[in-house]
């Protein structure tokens, strides 16, 4: 359970710190509008506030972050806006690619890349060639994914490649999901005070912990992320199973 820091020198994951750590980033508009702002603002000051994460997860021995950066829905916003989290991606890549290959982390982009434009698909295939031997933590980027599209998208590969639709299992199935190169998460936090997953790696999270917080991404901060880690070390964790000693477990899986 051995990690790479921020600063590239190894560090012991704790039991009691999630392997995997998967983030909505909610709360940006909501952020800039108190300060009258644009809402386009709040997503620059929330890209700022990711990097800090990386940085914060990467200390605490954490070996995978996943942050929904733009959903398969987040089209719908006005064009401005669109266009405003577009040219992040841009800027992003410029201002701190290569502090993040440096500090050893690897990036992987999980989404559909067929709408975006051509800048932005170079702008990932940088960003992810650049740090493909890295061996820190791997954040991924979900951008212009959806839950729902990621299970569509799986089911198609794996029958392209030739696999019998009678053969198709859970573990086949995961080898064509979008977060692949991953184990599946084992905290899921929102920020901005909404409780639901808003179609997030809806196959992935099946058994990750949850927990939500009023903070608006912006303002989350190392003692934001330690409170959901303290929140998620104080869940017992059975899998659909019972601690030793409390009784049997039912031949469906459930408790019994």
């Amino acid at each position: 359970m051995t990690a790479v820091s921020a600063a590239g020198s190894p560090v012991t994951r704790s039991a009691s710190v999630p392997r995997h750590v998967a983030i909505v980033m909610d709360g940006n508009g909501r952020w800039a509008r108190k300060r009258f702002m644009p809402r386009v603002f709040g997503h620059k000051f929330g890209m700022e506030t990711v990097v800090k994460v990386i940085d914060d997860c990467a200390s605490r021995g954490v070996e995978y972050l996943t942050v929904y950066a733009f959903s398969s829905e987040n089209w719908k916003r006005p064009d401005e806006e669109v266009s405003g989290l577009m040219n992040l991606v841009l800027v992003g890549v410029s201002k701190y690619l290569q502090r993040l290959a440096k500090d050893g982390i690897r990036i992987k982009v999980a989404g559909d890349r067929s709408v975006v434009s051509e800048k932005v698909r170079q702008a990932w295939n940088e960003a992810e060639a650049l740090t493909a031997k890295n061996t820190g933590l791997t954040l991924t980027v979900a951008f212009n994914y959806g839950g729902r599209w990621d299970i569509v998208q799986a089911c198609k590969r794996a029958l392209a490649d030739g696999n019998p639709p009678e053969l198709l299992s859970e573990d086949v199935l995961s080898r064509y999901m979008a977060l692949a190169h991953a184990p599946d998460p084992d905290l899921f936090i929102r920020t901005g005070g909404e409780v639901r997953v808003s179609n997030f790696l809806l196959w992935q999270l099946a058994y990750a912990e949850f927990h939500f917080t009023d903070c608006l991404w912006p303002d989350f901060d190392v003692a934001e992320l330690d409170k959901a880690i303290a929140a998620y070390a104080s869940r017992d964790r059975r899998f659909g199973g019972v601690k030793e000693g409390a009784g049997p477990i039912s031949t469906n899986g459930a408790s019994a």
